[in-house]
């Protein structure tokens, strides 16, 4: 059920209690963690933070502390299956899930006992009403067959066989109870295929986190800080829409002003580890701050897609840019921080004024900076890109855990040493996709398949381990259909979703499978490939596993793959 007084229903609930959190892999939910953790700390709540990757994982993290736990929170992951049906538990255990994932499941939804919901009821959710979805078949049964079951167990008793005669009334009504039952059923299953056909995602574990602090008036900026780095995930993984992003953005911005607002009388607001969060009408340029402009405008999506700088004529284009600016290729290609301060004072405006000359009308986007005494400044989608690519390193061979700690760490600015790591790793991650969108471009990897395009990642390309990861496949996803869009002339193809495969365990020979809608402006961002890929398998058996918490992501078995295909073609034709 949906929880109404998160602080009534939610924290005073668990503050005196020992608390399992289990937290999915993402970087909302590391936010959403770090808000979460804070909070406990202020009150002394003991709890157990359990990382999870996906339904195996919480299911057995589930099993190992169900006996010592009643109560389980989870972050970004359980909100869209069955919950109880899945996990089995107890009757005592109490389960309060804040996830993004949409549709939430019916079943979660009016569950009053031990689902609780810490999800924003402003959504646009679309719950089907009780009725349309649940019965109380159990009495109608009864009076209906009754006389039946009654009667065959009766049979076996009484020799004399007896058996009990209808009147037509009876016999009327109980067909016509049936007939009704039979419409009821085949509406239900209607209702629940259009609620339950596509994937999106609703608003922010971090910001829902953030509220709950601020309803106690225990917001901290750090909290701020987080909720913020929380939203600017889904925007840089593409998983809310440009209206919705905006909308959260104008509300965290209250919430900065006041923050601000609060400080201005402090004494230590200039003091060296003071911090400030400020909005910014920011460059869409990945890690220029970090970078130097020139790798930065290569390796960000919107600006390589928009001079298709995988062609020799998107090379020239960028020098064209680069000469429009009237800034000098030296001072463009060294690091951000050693240019010219009489450059950078108004460079954002410069880069704006050439790009609209270019058709890049929208390369400002708006965000927020902080910075953490008077030599650390960073943009929120750097701190998202540090973080994933700590939480996915694939350059020491380090368990999912350990991972998923160091990226839990690099968000507190005590720690601005391992953020720094985790921008270098950024840095490489975004120089791979890019290479990678040019070589599949280049050598026509994208073939379309009828009803989407799609496109196979070998064994033995570069990189390719780095793609064996959900968030470093979703980008390369993203970023590929986009270049994909600008590079082809059919225009039916520029209206297709994309479905990527990447080798993901050589020995055990299977490929990790992912959809993404169409790219456009006004996409709602509902992605209807994880009904399509159950679909797929179930009818070819195919052999998959559907362990990810977003069900368009799948693992396959490489042999399956090509009926596996076919079937999704038939099914999306």
């Amino acid at each position: 059920m949906f929880v109404a007084d998160i602080r009534k229903e939610f924290y005073d609930v668990v503050v005196n209690q020992r608390v399992a959190l289990l937290v999915s892999s993402d970087i909302d939910a590391l936010c959403a963690c770090k808000i979460l953790q804070a909070l406990f700390h202020c009150d002394q709540v003991q709890y157990t933070l359990v990382p999870v990757t996906g339904w195996q994982d919480l299911g057995t993290a589930f099993l190992e502390h169900k006996e010592q736990y009643q109560y389980f929170v989870l972050i970004n992951c359980g909100v869209n299956v069955d919950l109880l049906e899945t996990l089995q538990p107890e009757e005592d255990s109490i389960f309060f899930i804040c996830d993004t994932h949409r549709p939430v499941d019916v079943v979660n939804v009016y569950n009053d006992t031990q689902i609780k919901l810490l999800i924003k009821q402003d959504d646009d959710l679309g719950v089907p009403s009780y009725d349309d979805i649940f019965r109380d078949d159990e009495g109608e049964d009864e009076d209906a067959d009754g006389g039946d079951s009654g009667n065959e167990s009766d049979g076996s008793s009484e020799p004399s066989g007896k058996r009990r005669r209808f009147d037509e009334g009876a016999l009327e009504r109980r067909i016509e109870r049936q007939r009704a039952k039979r419409e009821w059923e085949a509406r239900r299953r209607e209702i629940l295929f259009d609620y339950e056909q596509y994937e999106y995602h609703g608003t922010s574990a971090a910001m829902v986190m953030f509220e709950l602090a601020w309803v106690m008036t225990k917001d901290t900026k750090d909290m701020l800080w987080w909720s913020i780095i929380g939203l600017t995930d889904q925007w840089v993984h593409d998983k809310i829409t440009h209206m919705k992003y905006v909308t959260d953005i104008a509300t965290l911005q209250r919430h900065v002003s006041r923050h601000n607002h609060r400080n201005e009388d402090e004494e230590n607001s200039l003091s060296i580890d003071c911090m400030r969060i400020s909005f910014e009408y920011d460059l869409r340029l990945a890690l220029y701050q970090h970078w130097s402009l020139y790798e930065s405008i290569c390796n960000s999506c919107y600006t390589s897609c928009s001079f298709k700088l995988w062609s020799m004529n998107g090379q020239k284009k960028l020098q064209e840019f680069l000469a429009d600016m009237g800034l000098p290729l030296k001072q463009v290609r060294q690091k951000f921080n050693s240019m010219d301060m009489s450059i950078k004072e108004n460079l954002r405006e410069v880069i704006e004024e050439s790009a609209n000359k270019f058709g890049m009308r929208d390369i400002r986007v708006q965000t927020f900076g902080v910075h953490f005494g008077f030599k650390n400044r960073f943009l929120a989608s750097d701190v998202v890109h540090a973080a994933a690519s700590l939480l996915e390193n694939v350059e020491k061979d380090e368990s999912a855990t350990d991972n998923f700690i160091k990226a839990l760490d690099c968000l507190s600015r005590s720690n601005i040493e391992r953020l720094h790591l985790g921008i270098d790793l950024a840095k490489k991650k975004l120089k791979a996709i890019q290479q990678t969108v040019a070589s599949c471009i280049c050598t026509n990897l994208i073939l379309s398949q009828g009803p989407f395009l799609y496109c196979h990642l070998l064994e033995g390309t570069p990189d390719v381990k780095l793609f064996s990861k959900p968030l470093a496949l979703t980008l390369l996803c993203k970023y590929l259909l986009k270049a994909f869009v600008f590079s082809t002339r059919n225009k039916r193809c520029k209206v297709l979703p994309l479905i990527m495969a990447a080798p993901m365990d050589v020995e055990k020979g299977t490929v990790i499978v992912l959809g993404i809608p169409p790219e456009s402006e006004t996409s709602d961002k509902k992605n209807f490939f994880g009904r399509a890929f159950e679909k797929a398998a179930e009818s070819t058996s195919s052999r998959t596993l559907h362990d990810h918490f977003d069900t368009s992501i799948i693992e396959l078995k490489m042999e399956d793959r090509g009926k596996f295909l076919d079937a999704l073609i038939t099914l999306l034709s």
